[in-house]
């Protein structure tokens, strides 16, 4: 119970908060989604993403066993998507939000909090999350992002669509700027900061705000898909992997708990600006986020057991 509390306390209460926020805003205000949805995806998100990657520090001695993990991991939920979004003949748009729904994890705001209150006292456990924070930002901005353009775009179309993106040049930007220790200067440094600094605050509210405009009905199937395959069928797959692959001690445990978190806001932000079944993927974010308190503190336990 203890952990549980500290999880929910730390973790999953402010996020509840802001979102809660964003719903109140809506219902108050009526707020432009179409605007909050370009100011994520054109500002706060490239920024965002150029200082994961410009201030993440990769282990190379665990480097390889990571990122071999990772895409057997995503392999895995690829294809497990792949397959039932066939069984359940959905159609294409439905499927492209149900696939980055299971695929992306919520490995940044959400994952590093958790690692940093699980490995308080063992730096590589949340050294381990960095590169998995990374990894999924990668995955987003090409797997996620091809899965919603290809949805209305075909060939050179979704090509253009992706190199009109500024996430992807900040990105590249931002692992140059690492690899070669380009030093920024403050009067750049600051204000990059402070963008990076408002992104969960504005990314959380805009989904608050989806939410808002949530009509209550009966839920769709792929509520239930995503839902169980995200918090429960892939961490059973990662502890598959993880024992295949005789992985152990720190490493064994971070992947593990890292193949817990709920679906990715990037999911839910996507959705909306693509429009594609928005309300579905800001639902399927909230109710994996809000189980994830429960799911999560069972994953961190078991880790421990098993591998600590």
């Amino acid at each position: 119970m203890a952990v549980l509390s500290l999880i929910f306390l730390e973790v999953i209460a402010p996020l509840l908060i802001l979102l809660a926020v964003g719903v109140i805003l809506q219902r108050k205000f009526s707020l432009q989604l179409g605007t909050l949805s370009k100011l994520l995806t054109y500002c706060f998100l490239p920024v965002n993403g150029f200082i994961n990657m410009y201030q993440s520090s990769m282990p190379l001695s665990v480097f390889g066993q990571i990122i071999l993990f990772l895409l057997l991991f995503t392999a895995f939920s690829i294809s497990f998507t792949e397959i039932t979004s066939r069984l359940f003949k959905l159609d294409r748009g439905v499927a492209a939000t149900y696939k980055n729904s299971v695929v992306l994890m919520n490995s940044g705001n959400y994952g590093i909090p958790v690692s940093q209150l699980v490995f308080q006292s063992n730096p590589l456990g949340v050294s381990i999350q960095l590169i998995v924070m990374v990894y999924q930002n990668l995955l987003t901005f090409t797997y996620g992002l091809y899965n919603m353009v290809s949805v209305k775009s075909q060939g050179n179309a979704i090509l253009k669509e992706l190199l009109r993106l500024p996430m992807i040049y900040a990105i590249i930007l931002g692992v140059l700027c690492a690899s070669f220790h380009v030093d920024i200067p403050t009067f750049l440094w600051n204000p990059i900061t402070s963008i990076a600094d408002a992104f969960l605050a504005v990314a959380l509210l805009t989904l608050g705000a989806q939410v808002a405009q949530i009509q209550l009905k009966r839920p769709h199937v792929v509520l239930y898909l995503s839902t169980i395959a995200r918090l429960l069928i892939g961490p059973a797959a990662a502890l598959g992997i993880i024992f295949l692959l005789g992985l152990d001690g720190t490493v064994a445990q971070s992947l593990f708990i890292a193949s817990s978190f709920p679906t990715s806001r990037n999911s839910s932000i996507f959705a909306l600006e693509y429009n594609n079944n928005p309300d579905l993927a800001a639902q399927t974010v909230l109710v994996t986020t809000i189980l994830s308190s429960i799911t999560v503190t069972i994953v961190v336990y078991m880790a421990g057991i098993l591998f600590g």
